[in-house]
């Protein structure tokens, strides 16, 4: 699959399916693309897909600087418009929806849709930041593998930990975590604790949008959804039963079902 060059950035993406409209994956921390798979594999029939991997993360490049959410939101902005591919569905989980809260917020008219899955608009409390800086530096400095087992708590519900069913697929994506370059990865994780908030200017976005949460998610806990879900305008919100801060991975049906309804619902 390609790259492009933007912002200084070799950045990876992918491309499957067809259609008149186009789907935008923007994935979350310590992930890529690849964790929108299911989603992709069901509307690639109906739509253009694009995924694409966030500097340092995944196959795209590990650079100097670009890491904040300021930069991430731009780098998007340059996809979108490389690709040719607006007014687009955008879709952001996390990370990728603090990005796409800025693009509704601030570029609309890239925008057709807007699909929210475990992010926020706050930012990050001081609490928090403080323990995943320990986490970050550790990281950083010894190896993701020693903080492997904590991060999974934090980015998988209890639901998909304790299954032994899908023991494979967790084995599957903490490897994926650990894989990740310590450098790359580490600046990815300080632009997430030191972004800005933009819970005030929510009632800006008059994109429709899907906001999703699953009800076991600590990182970004289903009150933020609630508060996204009243800030903004006609948004729809969807809890996913069983899920935590991944649920495209840990309950991907019930996610695609509810894209899809949405989806659905801006036809024509």
């Amino acid at each position: 699959m390609p790259n492009l060059k933007i912002n200084g950035a070799s950045i990876y993406y992918e491309e499957h399916g067809s259609g008149a409209e186009t789907l935008v994956f923007s994935h979350g921390l310590l992930w890529s693309g690849a964790m929108f798979k299911d989603q992709v594999t069901a509307l690639k029939d109906r739509f253009r897909c694009i995924t694409y991997d966030h500097r340092g993360q995944g196959q795209s490049e590990v650079t100097q600087s670009g890491y904040d959410i300021e930069s991430l939101y731009k780098d998007s902005i340059a996809l979108i418009e490389a690709l040719d591919c607006a007014p687009c569905h955008f879709v952001g989980l996390s990370m990728g929806g603090f990005v796409g809260l800025r693009l509704g917020i601030r570029r609309p008219d890239l925008l057709k849709s807007l699909t929210l899955i475990e992010s926020s608009s706050d930012p990050e409390s001081m609490e928090t930041a403080r323990s995943y800086r320990m986490l970050n530096i550790v990281a950083r400095w010894i190896g993701l593998q020693l903080v492997a087992d904590r991060v999974m708590q934090i980015m998988f519900g209890q639901k998909f930990l304790n299954d032994p069913g899908r023991a494979s697929l967790k084995q599957e994506w903490k490897q994926r975590m650990v894989a990740n370059d310590r450098v790359g990865i580490t600046r990815a994780v300080s632009g997430v604790i030191t972004r800005q908030g933009v819970t005030e200017q929510l009632g800006q976005i008059k994109t429709p949008t899907l906001i999703i949460v699953g009800d076991q998610d600590v990182a970004t806990v289903p009150r933020k959804a609630e508060q996204m879900h009243a800030g903004i305008p006609n948004s729809q919100l969807v809890i996913i039963p069983g899920a935590g801060h991944t649920s495209t991975l840990e309950e991907p049906e019930a996610v695609t079902a509810a894209m899809e309804a949405f989806l659905k619902s801006q036809a024509g």
